[in-house]
């Protein structure tokens, strides 16, 4: 018998905690329009401007500095994670 190949894993969706059904989302969304509902904070709020701005190209940056060797490096590195089926 031959052996089927090794399915890929799926990805998990990236999605905020607290997202919860559509139509509660939507409640919220019309009680915080009518003033019934507080405002929901801002994610960014409390935090320093200037550490959010670097944040949001940090990975641009990173890309930019590093050498084609070093890119090569650190997805190669990065597969090993993704696929590793050790438990580690």
């Amino acid at each position: 018998m031959a052996k089927s190949p090794k399915k890929k894993p799926t990805a998990k969706p990236k999605t905020p905690k607290e997202r919860g059904d559509v139509n509660t989302l939507a409640f919220r969304i019309v009680q915080e329009a009518t003033g019934q509902a507080p405002k929901t904070p801002d994610p960014d709020a409390g935090k320093d401007p200037a550490a959010v701005s670097l944040g949001r190209k940090g990975g641009q940056a990173r890309a930019k500095a590093m050498t084609k060797k070093a890119k090569t490096a650190s997805a190669k590195k990065a597969a090993r994670a993704r696929w590793n089926t050790s438990g580690k």
